[in-house]
């Protein structure tokens, strides 16, 4: 009887290989990362398929207790946001309090408080930022002071609003009447997509 030689099979597995990494490397270089939100908002859902704009954007947070935040996405903007700020509140920053401004998303304390906050470690920010909120009453309007200073630096910057399903809708209309106030009338609600309802 003959015997049957056994030969090893060899699969060269470069090509494959190339191939993943360039795929790796274009999903990394062509994705835009969402800021980290400091408060879970899960937003209401609609049938309205235009897309928010995900650049040169001021990114507005309500949460359920009406508490405001905001992401300045452009850090030059930021930047010089925070510098007009804190020459109108009077608030000395030092280089190493805006290098960690400009590490966190998002704006949600009082200006007076900002320091303070800014020098805390950077795991603590989130927890320290929910208890504030930017204020926003007719008394001392903090959040209208950080739009329009943006908005001064950069008039072709969009709003977005993204507020909780279950948020009441006095305090939503709040910050609406608030942009309204200095003539931010075009603005985005940020909602996530549901089927049509039947016959729509």
């Amino acid at each position: 009887m003959a015997k049957v030689k056994k030969h090893s099979v060899y699969i060269d597995m470069t090509a494959m290989s190339d191939v993943t990494v360039l795929l790796l490397t274009f999903f990394m270089l062509t994705s835009t990362f969402l800021p980290l939100e400091p408060v879970r908002v899960t937003a209401p859902a609609s049938v309205m398929e235009i897309k928010v704009p995900d650049y040169n954007v001021i990114n507005i947070l309500v949460d359920l207790r009406g508490k405001v935040f905001v992401n300045i996405d452009r850090p030059e903007v930021r930047l010089e946001a925070l510098e007009k700020m804190s020459a109108e509140y009077g608030v000395a920053l030092d280089d190493r309090q805006k290098k960690a401004f400009l590490e966190q998303p998002y704006i949600g304390v009082p200006m007076n408080r900002l320091p303070a906050f800014l020098d805390l470690p950077f795991a603590e920010q989130d927890a320290a930022m929910r208890e504030y909120g930017i204020p926003n009453d007719s008394t001392d309007n903090q959040f209208i002071n950080w739009v329009r200073k943006a908005r001064e630096i950069d008039s072709e910057m969009k709003i977005t609003i993204k507020a909780d399903q279950t948020t009441p809708y006095p305090l939503v209309e709040g910050v609406m009447k608030d942009l309204v106030k200095i003539k931010a009338n075009r603005y985005s609600l940020v909602t996530v997509l549901r089927g049509a309802p039947e016959g729509f």
